[in-house]
């Protein structure tokens, strides 16, 4: 077996939220002044936790967002996401199939709040291969792109990061799972705001493919 723990990201590999969440947050941007597409807010913020932009809103909107906001921001996204959140094709039986191989050494480790990735996970019906093994990015030092969450997973199962594979499909993901030492696959599907193959490759992807029913031979179990 190569690898010793399998860490998948939440938002685009477990869940398809992306197209979800970031259109609450540019309606939530709208109403403060910044109108974008669908799409440029999707290029801009997808793989990136909204703490770390902070900056770039304020420069845009004038405005510091506040505790207050980003209660009603979330309140706002997971309304929307437990009304419309789909799981990944595949993702089920995938789960299950490394889940058994590595003898449940899998988590999931993600840039998003902890309630987001719990109401998530079982909305789709995969709290349980994760539960008690899930990780968030607000509850390190630092969220992706730096390796923390991660490095936090991996030392939770007890396994060395170097044996462990990361499942992303955002080049913010990749850099992070590279950074902490892991073997990173990309997930890159077709569809709007989705990372391309090329992309997650040139941060560091040693693999790449396009329906999660492929996972379990590519890592070899």
């Amino acid at each position: 077996m190569r690898y010793g723990a399998v860490l998948f990201d939440c938002d685009g590999v477990l869940v398809d939220s992306e197209p979800i969440t970031n259109g609450v947050l540019r309606d939530m941007l709208a109403e403060l002044g910044w109108a974008m597409s669908n799409e440029e807010c999707m290029a801009r913020f997808i793989g990136k936790a909204v703490k770390e932009e902070l900056e770039i809103i304020e420069a845009r909107t004038g405005v510091r967002l506040d505790a207050a906001w980003e209660t009603e921001f979330r309140r706002r996204r997971n309304e929307a996401l437990a009304e419309r959140l789909q799981a990944i094709p595949h993702i089920h039986a995938t789960v299950q199939a490394v889940h058994q191989a590595l003898d449940s050494r899998i988590a999931c480790a993600s840039g998003a709040d902890l309630g987001k990735v719990a109401l998530q996970l079982k909305k789709v019906g995969l709290i349980g291969w994760f539960e008690g093994r899930i990780f968030s990015g607000y509850d390190t030092p630092r969220s992706k792109p730096f390796p923390d969450v991660y490095l936090a997973a991996a030392a939770a199962l007890g396994v060395d990061p170097r044996h462990c594979a990361v499942v992303e499909d955002t080049v913010t993901g990749v850099t992070a799972g590279v950074a902490a030492g892991a073997t990173v696959f990309g997930f890159c599907p077709d569809g709007p705001g989705r990372s391309t193959a090329a992309s997650l490759q040139a941060a560091g992807a040693t693999t790449t493919f396009t329906a999660m029913d492929e996972l379990p031979a590519l890592l070899r179990l």
